[in-house]
C-alpha cells in the first residue's frame, strides 16, 4: 500500500499534461470555491457542471491521459485494480483543495478503503468503462459528480468497470480512522 509524504504529488515539470490539469482545476476551483460540499452541492455540479460541460469533460480527457501516461493513479493500494496518486498538495494555487486521483476497476461491488470526509469533498467521476459506477452518498453515479458532506465517511465503491476517481478535499483533509458502524452527520 502506498503512503504519501509532503513531497508525494506529481511533478509538474516533468509532465506538461499535468501542468494542464493543474490549470483546469484551478478554473474548477475559481468557480465553487464558495460552495460548502455535501448533497446540495452534488446536485449543484451534476445539474452545470456534468457530461458535455467544458470542464468536466478537459478534467476527465486529462485525468485519463494521466493514467496512460503514468502520472495519474500509478500507486497500487491492492493490485492493479486498486491504485491513487497524489496529483497536488493543498496550497494557494489550488485554493488549498488537495488533488488526488483513484482508479478502480472491478465488474462486482468492489470496496476500497473506508475513510471519513472532515470538511467534506468533491469527486469528479471519470469514466474508463462506460457501465462503471461509483458509489456517493446519494448512490451510485456515472459520469458525473459526487460530494460527500463533512463529516462523512464510507467505502469508496466501484462496479461495471474501469474509473477515475479525481477528487478534491477541502484542505487535503481525509481520516482513515472512522468505522462503517460510526453514526453519520445528520446532513449527509
Amino acid at each position: 500500500m502506498g503512503s504519501y509524504t509532503q513531497g508525494d504529488e506529481v511533478d509538474f515539470t516533468k509532465y506538461p499534461t499535468a501542468q494542464k490539469l493543474l490549470r483546469k482545476c484551478q478554473e474548477f476551483f475559481a468557480e465553487v470555491e464558495n460552495l460548502t460540499p455535501g448533497k446540495d452541492l452534488e446536485a449543484y455540479l451534476n445539474e452545470h457542471y456534468g457530461p458535455g460541460n467544458p470542464i468536466y469533460e478537459d478534467l476527465c480527457s486529462l485525468t485519463r491521459q494521466g493514467v496512460e501516461e503514468g502520472w495519474a493513479a500509478n500507486i497500487e493500494i491492492n493490485g492493479p485494480n486498486y491504485r491513487r496518486s497524489k496529483i497536488s498538495l493543498p496550497k494557494e494555487e489550488t485554493r488549498y483543495f488537495s488533488i488526488t486521483t483513484v482508479y478502480m476497476n472491478s465488474q462486482t461491488e468492489f470496496s476500497g478503503q473506508y475513510h471519513k470526509h472532515p470538511y467534506g469533498e468533491i469527486n469528479c467521476v471519470v469514466q474508463i468503462d462506460k457501465e462503471a459506477v461509483l458509489k456517493g452518498m446519494q448512490g451510485w453515479q456515472g459520469a458525473g459528480w459526487t460530494s460527500p458532506g463533512a463529516g462523512t465517511h464510507h467505502y469508496p465503491e466501484v462496479k461495471g468497470g474501469a474509473l477515475i476517481a479525481l477528487f478534491f478535499l477541502p484542505a487535503g483533509r481525509i481520516s482513515y480512522s472512522a468505522n462503517p458502524g460510526d453514526k453519520q452527520p445528520i446532513a449527509v
